[in-house]
């Protein structure tokens, strides 16, 4: 199996920054894409930025220019440094793997989600 296991959420004030990593382990021969999703109360899920093996970066618009995704595949870490919050950025984050596990399974994994609060 694998878990992903993410951390550095919390509450900060409007245009304060935070850092979220995500930290993958268990049956993994590689990873493909790693990336952050985020829910809002009574929203749907919605994609935040992505990175695949090669470091090519994605984002969504809302968050272009205040977000910064990035990964280590030593650790198998994904990060994401935010900067310039708002309180429209409160949401808990979820942080997304694509998986090749070591059965040759290409899997998504997804971790249990760090809260993000954004108020003063």
């Amino acid at each position: 199996q694998v878990q992903l296991v993410e951390s550095g959420g919390g509450l900060v004030q409007p245009g304060g920054s935070l850092r979220l990593s995500c930290a993958a382990s268990g049956s993994i021969l590689s990873v493909n894409t790693m990336g952050w999703y985020r829910q809002a109360p009574g929203k749907e899920r919605e994609l935040v930025a992505t990175i695949i093996s090669d470091g090519i970066t994605n984002y969504a618009e809302s968050v272009k220019g205040r977000f910064t995704i990035s990964r280590d595949n030593a650790k198998i870490t994904v990060y994401l440094q935010m900067n310039s919050l708002k309180p429209e950025d409160t949401a808990v984050y979820y942080c997304n793997a694509n998986v090749v596990t070591r059965r040759n399974n290409v899997l998504g994994f997804w971790g249990k989600g760090t809260l993000v609060t954004v108020s003063s």
